[in-house]
């Protein structure tokens, strides 16, 4: 199985919960992820290309090959710190 998704990584859960309001409202994922996120990837608007069961941390893979597609999960806490990740497509 593969699947592609986007993510953007903030330190605090109020800070995750701040942004997933914004994206409620129909905010731009990937201009936010430019804006705010931690990870390299924000760059390209958190954009983290494809990848397999096993290649992110657990609680990721939970939300990326378990949850539903094209809807924004999160605040997720990861050793790395508050994701709100959205998957892309899963095959």
């Amino acid at each position: 199985m593969k699947a592609s998704a986007c993510h953007i990584l903030v330190k605090t859960k109020e800070e995750a919960e701040k942004i997933k309001a914004q994206l409620d409202k129909g905010g731009n994922f990937h201009q936010l992820a430019k804006k705010h996120s931690l990870c390299p990837s924000g760059k390209k608007g958190g954009d983290l290309g494809e990848f397999g069961p096993g290649q992110m941390v657990k609680a990721f893979d939970n939300v990326v090959f378990k949850k539903e597609i094209l809807k924004v999960h999160g605040p997720v806490k990861t050793q790395f710190g508050f994701h709100l990740i959205k998957t892309l497509y899963r095959s």
